[in-house]
């Protein structure tokens, strides 16, 4: 029976940046992915980071489908009855190359499958991988359709709930604290419409976070990108909190309140939904990560569990795309020395720490803790519109001046808090 070279689970970004690398190089690869094509089950919001992966495919981007490159970035505080937006316009972000790109998955991932292609790599979809072959304690290949496919080395980019990761015994047994739950809607609008709306010339795209009564003071937050003719919208919110913080809210009505929020609903006035997905998203970071690697198998992007919330930036794509990069650069070293053992394929984690991917992650170990933190998502939202709405107001009779107006809101106790929290976010 043919032995690939790799056989990568999953044609997400993370196994589609493994294929081209690998093909790239001249290794027989074989990617399976159990979707109709390559991003008809992604979720992502759709922001992609450049500068961290913009070398390691130097020969990808010219023709790449990117959206609109993101020239605004916007913060939403969101309280009940009001919303204090900030937005920030920078001249590095208009610079080429540019900072980020809004994508859609569907398009992007299967534009990217067709240059793995061509480079060789041979894609197989509406194909479920059902289990490893595994000999004398090493990965040797997989079971997909009653078929045994042979490699020297697995690269499980599968997602992640990583089954692949999880039969190689690679990662630990799932804590939901560690995981939140996506929803997200690509709504169409008349691109002229949208541009207006958000104040865009060209090519120019926005991004604006939202956090508090966007998930009814939940931890988590929402997401909106625009796109050349459309909106990514979505939220995101733990799962624990989901479960078991009062008020209990189903999350489909989260995004159906947030979308009727006169901030919102005037910005998608007019459109048409023409995508609607959910999904489970890492969220643990550093500490709940589990082995990368082992005897003939590597683990990549969401399986792997490289995504990270930091609360100014919400990232995953450039992790998934360079983990792939990563992996299939340590099977092509494998390959030349034919060592395929867990000791051989301990250079992908050595290529990982001398990236940005761990070393971000490192830097970030403590993100959930640190942003786990109630009144972040009630509290100070609250606090920061009262003020707003105080500072705004022209009463009927005489103004109270601005010093005492704001210094109301802030008692003993409200300062004191305010310095715990400072020493919470120095962690990150």
């Amino acid at each position: 029976m043919e032995e690939f070279d790799a056989i990568v689970v999953g044609g997400g970004l993370a196994g589609l940046a493994s294929a081209y690398t690998l093909a790239e190089a001249g290794l027989e690869v074989l990617l399976l992915e159990r979707g109709d094509y390559p991003g008809a089950k992604n979720v992502t919001g759709g922001r992609l980071y450049m500068n961290p992966i913009r070398d390691l495919f130097p020969g990808l981007w010219a023709k790449a489908p990117l959206e609109r490159y993101i020239a605004h970035e916007e913060v939403c505080l969101m309280d009940k009855d009001r919303a204090i937006t900030i937005r920030y316009d920078g001249s590095e972000l208009r610079d080429e190359p540019c900072q980020s790109f809004s994508i859609l998955r569907g398009k992007f991932d299967k534009w990217l499958a067709k240059q793995a292609e061509r480079k060789g790599a041979m894609l197989v979809t509406k194909n479920r991988v059902d289990d490893l072959i595994i000999e004398n304690g090493q990965v040797q290949g997989v079971i997909a359709g009653g078929e045994q496919l042979r490699a020297k080395v697995v690269i499980a980019c599968d997602g992640v709930l990583s089954f692949i990761a999880q039969k190689a015994g690679l990662r630990p047994a799932s804590k939901s604290k560690n995981f939140a739950v996506g929803f997200k809607e690509v709504i169409e609008l008349d691109r002229g419409v949208l541009e207006d709306r958000f104040n865009l010339e060209g090519s120019e795209g926005a991004a604006r976070l939202f956090m508090g009564d966007v998930t009814a003071g939940k931890f988590g937050g929402g997401f909106l990108y625009t796109n050349q003719d459309s909106i990514s919208l979505g939220i995101v919110v733990g799962i624990d909190a989901l479960t078991e913080e009062e008020p209990r809210i189903n999350a489909p009505e989260l995004m159906d309140i947030f979308k009727q929020r006169p901030e919102i609903a005037r910005l998608i006035k007019g459109g048409q939904t023409v995508e609607y997905s959910a999904h489970v998203i890492p969220e643990g970071g550093l500490k709940a990560m589990g082995k990368l690697y082992g005897d003939g198998i590597l683990v990549a992007g969401d399986a792997a569990g490289f995504s990270m919330n930091i609360g100014v930036t919400v990232r995953g794509m450039e992790y998934a795309m360079a983990s792939g990069c990563y992996a299939a650069q340590t099977v092509i070293q494998a390959r030349e020395k034919n060592d395929f053992s867990r000791a051989g394929l301990s250079v992908y984690e050595t290529l990982l720490d001398n990236s940005f991917v761990l070393t971000d992650f490192k830097n970030f170990k403590e993100s959930l803790e640190v942003l786990e933190y109630p009144p972040l998502f009630k509290h100070y939202p609250e606090l920061a519109g009262s003020i707003m709405r105080d500072l705004y107001t022209v009463p009927a009779g005489p103004k109270e001046r601005l010093y005492p107006t704001i210094r109301k809101y802030l008692s003993v106790a409200e300062v004191w808090n305010m310095i715990k929290l400072g020493r919470r976010m120095m962690k990150i």
